[in-house]
């Protein structure tokens, strides 16, 4: 996915989850400060710390679309030992690309062997009293060689927190979210194929796993997923000032 109108600014304060603080350079090149709307309600207390470099979008559009703010705040620069590292921050980026990354390259999710391409491809999708983000068709052979259309069920979680070039979920206990992990389970003993994604917005991870001081529960839910036959995934990202795709696999750690 793309992004238009994109400008850098540095990160000043954070009143609420929903709004920041932002100093950038005007047209007159004299800095000002503006209010931002925050892509991301988790806490990032990690990422968004005063004087950090942030991405912003600007929307000319604003006041005829209503919006309270002119900007948006997608990206930010972490601040590490040696090195810095650009992460989307967008929470609404990974079912984008998740979507874009499965209508075109379908055939890097699928496993085992008989399963030969995806179709009708969906996103939010109601599952009895939940809802997950894509649904698809995957075309495989039988036993007998015949064509067959298996239905399954994807969620997709956006991974911001890294330690050391360890990816982990979540960055604040989420029940949501294992709720979301209890539905597939029982969607995959109905006879769904089950995906649960974790799209890592950065580059340069060894690994993904669990938050387990965060919310340990969540990591039980996982290892009960996988024991299920659920599909857990985790994939980092191509980032840039002004864009995000789904790159490479990152190896999943249960343990």
């Amino acid at each position: 996915m793309n992004y238009s109108n994109v400008i850098t600014g540095i990160f000043i304060s954070r009143p609420n989850r929903f709004i920041a603080h932002v100093r950038i350079l005007a047209d007159n090149k004299k800095e000002k400060m503006v209010i931002c709307h925050v892509k991301n309600t988790g806490r990032c207390r990690e990422l968004l710390i005063p004087g950090v470099e942030v991405i912003l979008t600007f929307h000319p559009e604003a006041s005829v679309l209503g919006r309270k703010t002119d900007y948006s705040l997608i990206g930010v620069w972490k601040e590490r030992d040696k090195d810095r590292l650009l992460i989307n921050m967008d929470s609404q980026a990974p079912n984008q690309v998740a979507f874009e990354w499965l209508s075109s390259n379908s055939t890097k999710l699928l496993k085992p062997q008989q399963f030969l391409s995806l179709s009708k491809i969906r996103r939010e999708v109601s599952y009895d009293q939940s809802r997950f983000d894509l649904a698809f068709q995957i075309v495989s052979k039988n036993q007998e060689g015949a064509l067959a259309a298996i239905p399954a069920f994807m969620e997709v979680k956006g991974v911001t927190l890294e330690e050391q070039n360890v990816a982990m979920f979540p960055d604040a206990p989420t029940i949501r979210g294992v709720k979301h992990i209890m539905e597939l389970i029982r969607a995959r003993k109905e006879g769904y194929e089950t995906y649960l994604l974790f799209v890592i917005q950065m580059k340069g991870m060894v690994s993904f796993t669990p938050n387990q001081i965060t919310h340990p529960e969540f990591g039980t839910a996982l290892k009960a997923a996988k024991e299920a036959g659920v599909h857990i995934l985790a994939y980092d990202c191509t980032v840039t000032k002004d864009s995000l795709s789904i790159d490479q696999p990152v190896p999943v750690s249960l343990t």
